[in-house]
């Protein structure tokens, strides 16, 4: 090393290296030499007399204990909030003594995993041996990695799966932990570059084989840190729970709240019924009906069920697997709303005029027993003429009813004009191994919009209740677009020969003229992808914003407890608020609200990212065995890079590499979204219509690599010098080495 290390690199390398700690061990590793160890010594006395390192030696330190200051892991977090370390130098016999955190005013709030630099004093406690006291916190939590283990002739070395990541790990010998070549591995970086260059890692978790079809979700599931497994404590909550009673809740058994889901739905949290109303003073209005599990009742305040949920923020949802947000006991049992069975519910009465306008509601905490538990297809074909056993006997004094109270509220949408993107959803079917048969379109019916409706009527009901009475509310926020985003977006309108009006305060009513210039174009897509990409992120927060998106003022999620935390906390809040019972939100509960919705927010954006890359190893997988086959598309984003492109059977989403358009410069506009070929003139923008080979698919990181044939139905033009071929005509070997930067590149873009 041409200088001499830092005072934080050197306890970076105490943290990283606990057992190497010695002056030669640092000299070594910073390669310091000669003279320059004087002023290496001298480093280490300053850190030792401001207490960061202390200088031991095991001649002078008492058997079986831990030294004064040491490095020390999270071990765990218990349900009452105390923090455990475990130390990360121990050379005693048996197990090392644990030690519980006494943190001070202005300490960083530590989470398990973290590395910190204690300060210990020995005592004698239920379950410890030391208190520690914080110095610095050194790490938070160790670098982990998903990848392919490639066997060596000492360890080996881990190969990411990650598209935006290149570099390797080196694994010792003795951090191998078992597993063979071409495995796939999860593993914690344990020090800082090797030799030659590569952070050092162990395996702590062999995956088996990545080429598997059932691997693909459990890849998103280790790479993103969700959490699959519930503690034994956990589910020994939710075994151990009964069915409610009717006692002080109000009977609503006799109610035809019927459920509809997708056919395949995994839990049922939620459902309907409506009825003209019978008041005479609100002619051609309705009484609409939405009961929703009740899951409070199941999952208290601070028990192991309540903490587990709030880690896991939320349901995560793969085309194979749920990782559930409860136990199963509960979640497809005692708090789905299953046909012909008494469910405990909290449910809202809500009175509507012949325009959809929501007059009145009321909130009940009750006991309800569905007649019939249905899907969309199933609804639809019903109304649509084609009733089936289950649907006929509910079609005039159900079905109907709720029919004709969405168009009311239909009514209403229009006045109010939320966001009208129209985005279809993919969906992919697996076959019995786990393997890609189709990708296709969600199509979208009247059902759909119907509960959809419903939802957020009765999500609207539950933050103007708790408002109402002064409770606490976690709002579900979506701030609107800030001038940025809507100049980049009038730029794309701009060059695709669209207007979006400026000067004046932003409604979702100009957006959606927008798009209704684009509608029927070739540049739909485009517009609907673009003003989607304009939009901000939603949020949970305990502070009304509003919700720029559905242009609504007071909105709070209310209707999915079993699969959304912030629902439960809804769900508490109106329980206390209304005084049903001792389950409600608690003062600790409220006074956390701000930091449960940055955590809940947080998991769902983690739980939206592994979504969305499974979705991608799928379609790379589904298309790996079509590489040479030629597609159409669109093209949907433009970097100095490349082209993305989206194809129109599978939607799946490719990069063009720049290198691959031919022998020329293309200049990139970053202002008109285009790349502009220096020789031929050629232009590529966002929303043409293109014909794309395909050239490179890689199921492991669901990376997709596309060769450009047509644009709007024209040939590439051939540039003098020709133009350098792409896909299966150039070696694979080539191809990953010029694509590897490209794909990184693609991969911080997408995010």
């Amino acid at each position: 090393m041409s200088r001499l290390p830092t005072k934080d690199e050197i306890l970076q390398w105490v943290s990283d290296n606990p057992t190497k700690t010695s002056k030669r061990d640092i000299a070594r590793a910073f390669g310091i030499k000669g003279a320059a160890r004087i002023d290496l010594k001298r480093l280490l006395k300053e850190l030792e007399a401001e207490g960061h390192l202390q200088k031991r030696a095991r001649s002078y330190r008492e058997p079986g204990t831990l030294p004064p200051v040491t490095v020390a892991r999270v071990e765990e977090i218990d349900r009452d909030g105390d923090v455990f370390l475990e130390p990360m130098e121990w050379h005693g016999e048996g197990p090392a003594p644990r030690a519980l955190f006494i943190a001070k005013k202005g300490d960083p709030a530590l989470g398990e995993g973290d590395r910190v630099l204690v300060r210990l004093q020995k005592v004698s406690g239920d379950g410890y041996a030391y208190q520690a006291r914080l110095i610095r916190r050194l790490q938070t939590g160790p670098a982990r990695i998903l990848g392919i283990f490639r066997k060596g002739a000492e360890g080996g070395r881990i190969v990411p799966i990650d598209k935006g990541s290149q570099r390797e790990w080196r694994v010792p010998p003795g951090a191998v932990t078992g597993a063979k070549d071409g495995e796939l591995v999860e593993a914690e970086q344990t020090g800082p570059r090797s030799a030659m260059g590569l952070p050092v890692a162990r395996i702590i978790e062999v995956l088996g084989d990545p080429t598997d079809a059932r691997a693909v979700s459990l890849i998103a599931i280790h790479q993103h840190g969700i959490p699959d497994e519930f503690p034994a404590a956990a589910v020994a909550e939710a075994e151990a729970a009964e069915p409610v009673e009717l006692g002080a809740r109000e009977d609503l058994r006799k109610l035809p709240l019927i459920t509809i889901d997708p056919v395949d739905a995994r839990d049922r949290d939620d459902a309907c019924y409506a009825h003209p109303d019978d008041d005479k003073t609100n002619p051609g209005g309705f009484v609409l009906w939405v009961a929703i599990a009740d899951v409070a009742h199941y999952v208290r305040p601070g028990s192991e069920l309540d903490r587990e949920a709030r880690k896991r923020g939320n349901s995560t949802y793969f085309p194979d697997r749920v990782v559930p947000m409860l136990p199963e006991a509960l979640s497809a049992d005692l708090c789905s709303l299953h046909g012909g069975v008494e469910r405990a519910c909290m449910a809202v009465r809500m009175v509507l005029d012949a325009q959809g306008n929501k007059l009145s509601h009321r909130f009940a905490r009750g006991l309800m027993k569905s007649p019939a538990a249905l899907n969309y297809q199933q609804v639809q074909s019903a109304m649509d003429g084609d009733p089936d056993e289950m649907t006929a006997p509910l079609l005039e004094d159900v079905i109907k009813p709720l029919y004709d109270a969405y168009h009311a509220l239909r009514l209403a949408r229009g006045r109010r004009e939320p966001l009208n993107l129209d985005m279809p959803e993919r969906q992919i079917m697996l076959d019995e191994r786990g393997h890609v048969t189709s990708v296709a379109f969600k199509e979208r019916l009247d059902a759909h919009r119907m509960i959809e409706e419903f939802m957020v009527l009765a999500n609207v009901a539950a933050a103007e209740e708790l408002q109402a009475k002064k409770s606490p509310v976690m709002y579900r926020v979506h701030e609107e677009p800030g001038p940025e985003k809507m100049e980049a977006l009038r730029e794309i309108a701009g060059a695709a020969g669209f207007t979006l009006a400026k000067g004046r305060v932003l409604k979702t009513s100009h957006i959606n003229r927008l798009l209704k210039q684009a509608e029927g174009t070739q540049h739909q897509e485009l517009m609907n992808i673009s003003a989607l990409r304009s939009m901000t992120q939603a949020y949970y927060s305990p502070e009304n914003f509003g919700h720029f998106g559905l242009a609504l003022k007071n909105y709070a999620h209310f209707t999915s407890p079993i699969r959304r935390y912030s629902d439960l906390m809804v769900h508490r809040s109106l329980i206390a608020a209304n005084g049903w019972g001792d389950d409600g939100l608690t003062s600790e509960e409220a006074a956390q609200m701000r930091e449960t919705g940055e955590q809940i927010s947080e998991t769902e954006r983690r739980s939206m990212q592994a979504e969305r890359d499974t979705t991608d190893r799928y379609l790379a997988a589904y298309l790996s065995d079509r590489i040479g086959a030629e597609m159409a598309g669109r093209v949907a984003g433009v970097a100095k890079f490349g082209l993305f492109v989206k194809l129109a059977e599978s939607g799946a989403d490719g990069l063009v590499p720049i290198g691959s358009l031919g022998r020329e410069y293309f200049r990139f506009d970053r202002e008109a979204q285009v790349l502009e070929g220096e020789k031929s003139g050629l232009k590529l923008g966002l929303g043409q219509r293109v014909l794309v080979r395909v050239a490179e698919a890689t199921p492991a990181t669901g990376g997709l690599t596309l060769e450009l044939l047509e644009v709007d139905g024209k040939a590439m033009p051939t540039p003098p010098g020709g133009r350098r071929p792409l896909g299966p005509r150039r070696s694979a070997a080539k191809s990953r080495a010029r694509g590897s930067k490209l794909r990184k590149k693609a991969a911080r873009r997408r995010k």
